[in-house]
């Protein structure tokens, strides 16, 4: 990994840069002006061309966790052209499409940064709201231009389409890692997807491509055609029937939960088979109840995951350009992320919104 500590005089000088940011709980983004350090020994500098819009946007924006920092420039999807690479940059080389997700920094030196799970280092560093190494603050990728460690960008293959890269690098990740951790990316397993947005249907589109038997979970019954006609989705429950809840009981051998929204975890765990394992990804607010004895009478677990490693992000990227794989979106000018947040809000696409910064963003710069 590269340098953690930033120590050239020349990186810490600063660029112009351009996006739109949050000022106040609001959440409303409007044009921003900052900068952005200047492209280091390890780094690389990108035009972005394409970010998607995670749910996790909004809820920063409006600072619904009280963490955030204004102005917050948002996004962690992003994928860029490299214009410029630093003297040690050895992985890309000016031209070359890179992506960079959910983070831009770790110690590098703690026992996850060893083991490539940078993702779990305490001293990780977001790819927004963030205080980076040097002391400034992280923005994201609603902007013009973008600069990164060249250990926390990963190379994209020249056959996806990158509007549909972009959203991988956040959600794709963060439902392939613990597939395939937990050995559910392996034929014959029987996967539970909870949740059909855009963590869902990454999770269906992975396990498909390798004929992984997949039953969505859902409270929507308008989704069930769509899940089975396009997505290849083998069963479809509603998670509000108590019969088709009972008839499943025991078939799954693990689930992904994507859902951030409170619900109740029992009828999940009771979906398992012995010894399966309900993954939680989504991230409700209100701490859901934990149903001690049926873990208990079938050995079951209850996990979580978050995002990937960066060596494992690039073999989730290769696997998507093996498969063909790439998510489901609707393209959208820079001039409509405030309406994109407010369908954002109401579940309101499918399944996930990019923003096409390189044709709409207008930068002065």
């Amino acid at each position: 990994m590269s340098e953690a500590i930033i120590s050239s005089a020349e990186e810490l000088q600063a660029v112009n840069a351009y996006g739109w940011a949050a000022r106040d709980t609001s959440g409303i983004l409007s044009p921003f002006h900052f900068t952005r350090r200047t492209t280091g020994r390890n780094d690389i500098s990108m035009k972005i061309l394409y970010c998607g819009i995670c749910h996790s946007d909004l809820h920063l924006a409006k600072d619904e966790v009280a963490m955030t920092i204004y102005p917050l420039v948002p996004g962690h999807e992003i994928v860029g052209e490299v214009t410029e690479v630093g003297s040690n940059v050895t992985k890309f080389k000016v031209g070359d499409i890179a992506g960079v997700g959910c983070m831009v920094g770790s110690c590098g030196s703690c026992g996850n940064c060893t083991r490539d799970l940078e993702n779990y280092c305490p001293k990780m560093v977001w790819t927004y709201n963030k205080h980076y190494h040097d002391g400034s603050i992280t923005f994201g990728g609603y902007s013009d231009k973008f600069v990164v460690e060249e250990h926390f960008a990963v190379r994209i293959p020249d056959n996806l389409p990158l509007e549909g890269v972009a959203p991988m690098l956040c959600a794709g990740i963060t439902v392939y890692s613990p597939m395939r951790h937990f050995g559910l990316l392996e034929h014959g397993k029987h996967l539970g997807v909870v949740g059909l947005g855009g963590l869902g249907h990454m999770a269906v589109k992975f396990a498909k491509a390798i004929g992984v038997k997949v039953t969505v979970i859902s409270t929507s019954p308008n989704k069930k055609k769509e899940a089975m006609e396009q997505l290849g989705v083998d069963h479809f429950l509603i998670s509000r029937n108590q019969e088709e809840m009972q008839a499943a009981m025991g078939t799954l051998d693990g689930i992904i939960d994507t859902v951030s929204a409170p619900h109740s975890l029992t009828p999940l765990v009771d979906l398992l088979t012995t010894d399966g394992n309900l993954i939680v990804v989504g991230a409700p607010l209100q701490p859901p109840e934990l149903p001690v004895f049926p873990l208990i009478l079938g050995r079951k677990s209850i996990a979580g995951s978050a995002i990937g490693g960066m060596k494992e992000t690039q073999e989730m990227i290769d696997f998507a350009a093996k498969h063909n794989i790439t998510a489901d979106v609707e393209v959208i000018p820079m001039d409509y992320v405030n309406t994109a947040f407010e369908r954002v809000a109401k579940l309101d696409v499918k399944y996930r919104f990019v923003i096409d910064v390189a044709n709409t963003l207008n930068s002065p710069y």
